[in-house]
């Protein structure tokens, strides 16, 4: 199977010998980047699901031999469905661009960017080694900033400047915490050093090395307060910039959090749960809080990231089986349901001309359809049972509660408070938008609201995984068990 796990990573950016030859035609460009992603797709398909093991597939070759440094991959229980939602995602950013050519700049380019940002997230979920991980972790900084740069809205270079500079901080802790640790054990094997919680690492050294890499972690989540890029950069990318970045960038920091941060330094990581979990709780209010006050169509949905990685982030903090089989069902849950909206958000922006939420009034009275698919989304973000949202973040709670101490009970709570906020702000989306009067714009827009079989194309996988998440959640939990377990009691 390792040949399998190779193409899995290779197939994408082997689409870009052929994409180099159709790059003056946009809809041949299109199909190619569809097809190359979805080869990498069907590539993660066919890696069979380990039974009972820990790591399921593994291939470690020497990179760097007189540095020490190896090509180390892999997958397992916990990184397999971020492999399989990445490569899904891009599939459908690609196949969107086939029906939606971007307004500025050719789509060849566009889709040779999207193409190389799903390399370096696939190699940040696949990596074994920290070294290893740290590259492919770089390598998705400049693709996404030229997405942004140069296919965004009219405050692009400003959004795509600072999501940057943000994102170079994080590298720069990133580093440092890798060379502590890499250092100080003499290997960056991260199985390896899971199994021996930190390699040897004194608490003191490994509670350093945490804070680096929590930080580093946290700016790409992003958690309060250093959250500030990320509204900018989904409001000004394009759509499929803003499905990428929501649906799968983000969850590179809260899988690093739990692959590197508890699975490596697992004796800082407990020693600084609390403040995490504090950060997380400010995280989900304060998300909530601001969404309330949104005018903007992305600009909320963006915000509604902040809180709802917040849950994920909780979930974390706890160090509990629950709570981290909640942050990565959250993380998959989450990359659906805010893809599939910023998709609705981009179709709706496109044949509008607007986001903003006071001119899109009656949406459903005009395109039933399309209207349907955004309150469907909008249910499941606010996390309705039987929908894919609200597993994650009734578990989270859950193994809140389950922490001793007066400090947990009550950050559970404020936590519970914070999606009654998420409640209330998509409700409010859904009366603005598909309620009410019929807006001006909206009336204009006649029948180029109506829902198309493109669009079908493009929503029907997700809406499909959200539901069937949602009333079959094992199919992800039972995945998760075997490694989180042995994360959580040193197994």
């Amino acid at each position: 199977m390792t040949l399998v796990l190779v193409a899995v990573l290779a197939l994408p950016p082997l689409g870009l010998i052929p994409l180099w030859f159709v790059r003056g035609n946009a809809r041949r460009a299109a199909w190619v980047g569809t097809v190359a992603a979805g080869a990498g797709l069907v590539a993660a398909l066919a890696l069979p699901i380990g039974a009972g093991s820990p790591v399921w597939h593994r291939l470690d070759l020497p990179w760097a031999a007189t540095l020490g440094l190896r090509f180390d991959i892999g997958v397992d229980g916990v990184s397999y469905p971020l492999v399989v939602l990445t490569a899904l995602l891009t599939t459908l950013c690609c196949l969107y661009t086939v029906f939606h050519p971007p307004e500025r700049g050719d789509t060849a380019t566009l889709v040779a960017l999207l193409l190389a940002v799903e390399l370096g997230i696939l190699g940040v979920f696949t990596a074994f080694n920290l070294v290893a991980f740290f590259v492919f972790f770089e390598i998705v900084l400049l693709p996404m900033y030229a997405i942004i740069r140069r296919y965004g809205g009219q405050e692009r270079r400003r959004a795509a400047t600072k999501f940057a500079l943000y994102t170079l901080l994080g590298s720069l802790m990133l580093l440092i915490g890798v060379l502590i640790v890499v250092g100080g054990t003499g290997t960056g094997d991260i199985v390896a050093l899971t199994a021996e919680r930190g390699g040897g690492l004194s608490e003191q050294t490994q509670l350093l090395a945490f804070v680096l890499l929590a930080v580093g972690f946290a700016i790409k989540s992003p958690l309060w307060p250093l959250h500030s890029w990320l509204p900018d950069a989904h409001t000004q990318a394009p759509t499929v910039g803003s499905v990428i970045l929501a649906g799968v960038l983000l969850k590179m920091g809260t899988y690093g959090l739990i692959r590197v941060g508890l699975g490596v330094t697992p004796l800082g990581a407990e020693q600084a749960s609390a403040t995490l979990a504090v950060l997380a709780t400010a995280a989900i209010i304060m998300g909530g809080l601001v969404c309330l006050a949104q005018t903007d169509l992305k600009r909320l949905i963006a915000y509604s990231s902040v809180g709802h990685m917040g849950f994920v982030l909780l979930g974390i903090a706890t160090m509990t089986a629950a709570g981290v089989n909640a942050a990565l069902y959250g993380n998959i849950a989450h990359g659906l349901i805010t893809g599939l909206l910023f998709f609705l958000a981009g179709t709706i922006k496109d044949r509008v001309g607007t986001g903003e939420l006071a001119r899109l009034g009656g949406l459903r009275n005009t395109a039933p359809g399309l209207s349907g698919v955004l309150g469907f989304a909008a249910l499941a973000s606010l996390g309705l049972p039987g929908l894919a949202g609200f597993w994650g973040e009734a578990f989270a709670v859950y193994a809140t509660l389950s922490r001793e101490g007066t400090l947990w009970t009550v950050l559970a709570v404020v936590a519970a408070l914070g999606a009654a906020l998420a409640a209330a702000y998509l409700l409010r989306l859904l009366r603005l938008v598909t309620h009410g009067p019929t807006a001006q714009l909206v009336s204009d827009a006649g029948t180029a609201l109506a829902l198309r079989r493109t669009d079908l194309a493009v929503w029907a996988p997700i809406v499909a995984l959200i539901l069937l998440f949602g009333v079959a959640p094992w199919l992800l939990l039972d995945g998760f068990a075997a490694t989180v377990t042995g994360w959580v009691t040193g197994a």
